[in-house]
């Protein structure tokens, strides 16, 4: 199959459009927070400012990655690159903990701590964005501050009976409690976002120790965390990783969408054509920045994309649903932005690894629920979650969870893609 120049034009000039005048601005005309540094994360559906006193490392460390990421593929004139300055200088100044080392999981607007844990979903956001930092302009610091956070992993989350990361932590990194604590579980999210994390290590030090940690990475996911039949991510694990009941920490990270009792339906049979997709773009990476292992992983790629492609995208409506089983099948149709972005990335991703065929309709399926209902067009920035067919359900733009970093990111690699296609006719 061959796809029409044509139509990959419209895909293409459509996304251009969209980050240069929308997203991008959208961002660079509210983020900074001149007053008390860092970013202002929190807008309402208009795009006003929404007020709340919270700065997250998380909503930090994911902005200092989207405009390094921006800088880095040639966008913004060098403002990018201020912005990404402006939120290195606030996380080093007002987030990193002198005394114990670490990032802060929280602070007020004007840099004061609220929330002293140390988190490892945080944490890798640190090392990924302050490497893709340092590769955009230079500044050592992203590297110094990245490898510091990394060492601290390493000898205090590293949990070497059975492999793999602790992942919650109080100030002093004594492991937080059981359950909704979470100091007894390992998850896919934390483990994933370490792959990238480690691939961009790699990629900023070129050193052996990252290399070594994120092969690490990788044959855990692989053996550990995926389900061996389906190749489908597992959310949720004991430290001896057998499945665990997906419950709601104490500490979340965007996972607003609980039932009463803080516990999922299917709670031990669920998975996200999200997750599936953004793991198997993610690892497709990780193979170009070592430079080997497309050979080892190719299967396990392409399994974990088709299953999303086949069982996440609504061939009725369009868009990607929220989650479903193993075997295959939707629990919840709704629609969450990010999904819609990493299957984007990762159908552009198939098409140029195994042939457009089945990747470039399942693409432009979701490019264009994307551009008709998800991206709020008049704003510049995208509707967290929508009914199947499209309907704003929450309505704010951003907050601490909800920022740039997925759909910047969307649009950035996804460009990068479409023009790689293009070349290729």
């Amino acid at each position: 199959m061959r796809i029409d120049r044509d139509q990959i034009s419209g895909c293409l000039d459509e996304c251009k459009k969209h980050f240069t005048t929308e997203l991008l601005p959208f961002w660079l005309n509210r983020c900074k927070d001149d007053r008390y540094g860092g970013f202002i994360t929190h807008f309402d559906k208009d795009g006003k400012d929404a007020g709340t006193d919270e700065k997250s490392m998380l909503g930090q460390m994911r902005t200092i990655y989207s405009m390094s990421a921006a800088h880095r593929a040639g966008y913004g004139s060098g403002r990018c690159a201020e912005y990404a300055r402006h939120g290195v200088d606030f996380v080093i100044g007002k987030m990193w903990d002198k005394q114990y080392g670490g990032f802060y999981w929280m602070t007020n607007r004007k840099g004061e701590v609220t929330i002293d844990k140390k988190i490892l979903y945080g944490l890798s956001f640190a090392m990924y964005g302050l490497t893709e930092y340092t590769m955009a302009t230079g500044d050592p610091r992203g590297r110094e501050y990245a490898e510091k956070t990394f060492d601290l992993v390493k000898k205090y989350c590293a949990e070497t009976t059975y492999g793999g990361y602790w992942e919650m932590f109080e100030r002093n990194w004594d492991l937080c409690g059981p359950g909704p604590k979470g100091g007894d579980r390992k998850t896919l999210d934390v483990h994933m976002h370490l792959m990238e994390a480690f691939t961009n290590m790699l990629e900023c030090t070129g050193q052996s120790i990252h290399r070594r940690t994120l092969l690490e990475d990788i044959d855990l996911l692989r053996k550990r965390i995926l389900h061996p039949r389906y190749a489908t991510g597992i959310p949720q694990f004991t430290a001896d990783w057998k499945i665990a009941p997906q419950i709601k920490f104490d500490i979340v990270w965007g996972w607003d969408r609980f039932a009463e009792g803080g516990k999922k339906a299917h709670a031990e049979d669920n998975t996200s054509a999200g997750h599936n997709v953004e793991f198997a773009w993610l690892l497709a990476h990780a193979t170009d920045v070592l430079g080997s292992g497309w050979d080892d992983y190719e299967k396990i790629i392409k399994k974990a994309m088709d299953h999303g492609r086949k069982n996440g995208i609504d061939p009725e409506f369009g868009g990607v649903y929220t989650e479903g089983p193993h075997a295959g099948g939707v629990y919840d149709m709704e629609k969450e932005f990010w999904q819609q972005a990493e299957v984007m990335i990762g159908m552009l991703e198939g098409c140029l690894r195994f042939g457009p065929k089945v990747y470039w309709p399942a693409y432009v399926n979701v490019h264009r629920f994307v551009f008709d209902k998800m991206i709020h067009h008049p704003v510049g920035e995208w509707w967290p979650l929508t009914t199947r067919e499209g309907q704003p359900i929450w309505t704010h733009m951003s907050h601490s969870w909800k920022v740039n970093y997925h759909t910047i990111r969307c649009m950035i690699e996804c460009i990068k893609r479409l023009e790689r296609l293009q070349a290729g006719l």
